[in-house]
């Protein structure tokens, strides 16, 4: 059953949004229009089941020794050390899950049923664990009735030798989606005792979890060459590029993604303190350069060509993003469904984007021809957008400021 779906932000919604994140306290959440409506949502947390709270030491009492181990070893974050965590909860007969989608979903058939019976408006139960990679996991119990989903969320935390249970809070979903390409896709507006205390509101939850089984290679390619970019902050994977003809794609962004890749520390051109002032650098030839052709097959004139650059003292000029050009805090992510190794040595991937803020499991599809390195590095080949009747907008993304708009924001500070 699809239940409603939340309605799409607008990129300019987003852009005012991530700027009211960054200077409130409080978050994202809406606060209640209505007495009654506030009256409804603390009965709602104050009558959270009990057979959760019973619960939480069972869940607690499954992956403590591992949660141990990992700490012990400073391995809690390890892909492997989560692997086993999800799998000792697959042991326990809970589907489990970590939250980055690295490992398949250990007891999915149970949420396949599940989603069964709540298209046929039956009742049903079921407990689903998704790990993170911070020495945490929540805990969704979700119930069904009449084609509703309530689900109640506690999330556990490994503090000090014990896996605690900090927040606990409950929902009803707003939207409900077991997709084709087996993505179980939910949204809601969740509320605690806690968070009620303190601001009288919610917080917005989209979850995406991945119910059926993806191949490993695929993951492994995923976690090779797509997830250290990512679609955050540039717009590599966003517009047609290739190295015959790199039309969009933005260099400068590249720079601040490659440039601890290759110098392992942070890029040292930062933006002013002073938000209305800003920033401008001239870097070495050589070092700009250098970052750029080590992911890069480009020379350095089509270089110069793609940025600003001074050939009297050899520099390329460099403007750190600023408050103007920051993006809202939600991303998609990649998933590879597909590839091809090629006669030249290059590997073509096929990749769904992956959106949970829009409860979309497939926002676009695109392919990425990477050339990999005898030195175990790799070279970015090209990117190609993939048509689509769907039309899609990255609303996620906000691109740097063009020359003219810099100078109307900033001026001569």
């Amino acid at each position: 059953m699809l239940l409603k779906k939340p309605a799409w932000f607008r990129k300019s919604g987003l852009i005012v949004i991530g700027v009211m994140l960054m200077i409130s306290v409080s978050g994202c959440s809406d606060m209640p229009t209505e007495e009654a409506q506030v009256d409804e949502t603390v009965m709602e947390v104050q009558t959270i089941s009990e057979d959760s709270k019973e619960g939480a030491e069972e869940i607690a009492d499954i992956c403590l020794d591992l949660y141990k181990k990992g700490a012990e070893e400073n391995k809690i974050a390890n892909l492997e050390m989560i692997r086993s965590i999800v799998s000792r909860f697959g042991e326990n007969g809970y589907p489990a899950v970590d939250s980055r989608n690295q490992i398949d979903m250990t007891e999915a058939e149970q949420v396949v049923q599940f989603c069964k019976m709540v298209d046929a408006q039956e009742e049903a139960k079921i407990t689903v664990i998704e790990v993170d990679y911070s020495g945490g996991l929540i805990k969704y119990e979700l119930q069904a009735k009449d084609g509703n989903v309530d689900v109640v969320r506690s999330y556990y935390k490994y503090v000090n030798g014990n896996v605690q249970r900090t927040v606990t809070g409950s929902y009803r979903a707003d939207y409900w989606n077991y997709t084709e390409d087996g993505y179980l896709m939910f949204s809601g507006v969740w509320f605690s005792e806690e968070m009620y205390v303190l601001t009288l509101s919610g917080a917005e939850e989209h979850v995406a979890l991945r119910v059926q089984p993806l191949d490993k290679t695929y993951r492994e390619l995923n976690r090779k060459y797509l997830l250290p970019i990512s679609y955050m902050r540039n717009n590599m994977f966003l517009v047609d590029w290739s190295e015959d003809d790199f039309g969009d794609l933005n260099f400068y962004d590249m720079y601040d993604i490659l440039y601890p890749k290759v110098n392992s520390k942070y890029v040292p051109y930062v933006a002013d303190d002073n938000l209305g002032v800003g920033a401008v650098y001239r870097i070495p030839k050589k070092e700009f350069e250098n970052v750029i052709m080590t992911y890069f097959n480009i020379d350095s004139k089509t270089l110069q060509s793609k940025t600003t650059y001074y050939s009297e003292d050899e520099t390329y000029e460099y403007k750190p993003r600023g408050f103007y050009e920051t993006e809202y805090p939600e991303y998609p992510y990649s998933e590879v469904v597909g590839y091809t190794e090629n006669s030249d040595g290059t590997i073509a991937l096929t990749v769904n984007v992956v959106f949970p803020y829009t409860s979309d499991s497939q926002v676009y599809t695109h392919e990425v021809v990477v050339r990999p390195l005898e030195n175990g590095g790799v070279q970015y080949v090209s990117n190609t957008i993939i048509p689509s009747e769907d039309k899609y907008e990255a609303a996620w993304y906000t691109p740097r400021l063009t020359e003219k708009e810099w100078e109307e924001t900033y001026g001569d500070k």
